[in-house]
């Protein structure tokens, strides 16, 4: 662990730049770099801006980018994670389980058996085939086929709900020229500009796959849900961004 903005601090003063000189050589806003050493997030755009400026901001100062972001990652990254116990309960309790809220347990546990035993009764009731008048039993019959196709058809549409409806485009290496056209090489320009490193652009893929014109490859990164994307050309040249990630064009 270390401090992620005092280093980039020190790194700077010991270059004998100020933060006007860094504003101009990387383009990325004086309050935003004041930001970064201060380890201000909030004054940040978001998450994808904080990581890109931290990954050029290092790299110029001839530090490892990668090292930073993974840094930021591990501490300040914003995760959507539950807590196990909720803050009045650890309080009240000092950590541990007290005697109130042993009685609660206990109950709960009950309420818990009695349900799986319900659960597991009606289970065995379903199961059970009914018998004729000769002792035999009748077997079920299959799921028709409206039923079986119905059921493909929703996990069809839940498998597609969850693929990433949003990309960023970033020049991390440099400037990068974009042309961005929804659908195909025909399809309405939705942006044609130069990228300068440190800026980003957020695309949505929710009405369908777009069309990126790149001067620069190299000096770009595309990342789809979060996850950096490989598959762009070594040259100028073109690429499909889809909900499942990258094509060739």
């Amino acid at each position: 662990m270390f401090q992620i903005g005092a280093s980039l601090r020190e790194a700077r003063e010991r270059r004998g730049l100020s933060s006007a000189d860094v504003q101009k050589a990387i383009r990325i806003r004086d309050r935003y770099l004041t930001a970064l050493e201060e380890e201000r997030w909030e004054l940040l755009p978001g998450d994808a801006y904080v990581k890109g400026f931290l990954r050029t901001y290092a790299d110029f100062l001839g530090l490892d980018g990668s090292l930073y972001v993974e840094e930021y990652n591990s501490r300040f990254a914003h995760h959507d994670e539950q807590m196990l116990v909720p803050p009045a309960l650890a309080r009240r309790t000092g950590g541990g389980l007290g005697v109130g809220l042993l009685r609660p347990l206990v109950a709960l546990g009950v309420i818990a058996a009695l349900v799986a035993a319900i659960a597991a009764w009606q289970l065995h009731g379903r199961g059970a085939a009914p018998r004729r008048a000769g002792g035999t039993t009748t077997e079920q019959s299959p799921p028709t086929t409206s039923s079986h196709r119905r059921r493909r058809h929703t996990h069809h549409t839940t498998t597609a709900a969850a693929l990433p409806s949003r990309a960023v485009l970033t020049a991390a290496r440099g400037p990068v020229w974009l042309q961005v056209r929804s659908g195909g090489a025909s399809g309405t320009i939705l942006y044609q500009s130069t990228l300068e490193q440190g800026q980003t652009l957020p695309v949505k893929l929710s009405s369908g796959p777009v069309w990126i014109r790149i001067g620069n490859p190299p000096g770009l990164d595309i990342r789809l849900g979060g996850k950096l994307l490989t598959g762009l050309p070594t040259q100028p040249g073109n690429v499909l961004l889809t909900r499942r990630g990258l094509q060739p064009a």
